[in-house]
């Protein structure tokens, strides 16, 4: 094969798939509820990924009221709001989110230990 005879590929993405069905994929929100340990024993618990429609200052009054634990609302950069609680809260709150009609079950992911 002689230097002229080299055939250049046609422009191919191959993320061109990918990016299809990353669209479809965007559509699914996920509420994330995590756990962080602290100092010895203590943890947190954070919940990111509810609607921006909801108040988060009413469902913290609620979570605190039945969880009876302390807890804020911090505003991150990247994620938005997150709901921070005192304790391994992640089952508890899970299903208070479930029965009050704020997230289905599918929605939740649970993440920690």
């Amino acid at each position: 094969m002689s230097e002229t005879d080299i055939q250049i590929p046609s422009a191919f993405d191959p993320f061109a798939e990918a990016n299809a069905e990353d669209s479809s994929a965007g559509s699914k929100e996920y509420v994330h509820i995590r756990i962080q340990q602290r100092n010895g024993r203590k943890s947190l618990t954070t919940v990111q990924g509810l609607k921006k429609e909801f108040s988060y200052n009413k469902i913290l009054k609620d979570l605190k009221k039945e969880f009876c634990c302390n807890g804020t609302v911090v505003q991150d950069p990247e994620l938005g709001q997150v709901i921070q609680l005192q304790g391994d809260q992640r089952k508890n709150v899970s299903t208070f989110l479930v029965q009050a009609g704020i997230v289905k079950k599918e929605h939740i992911k649970i993440h920690g230990f």
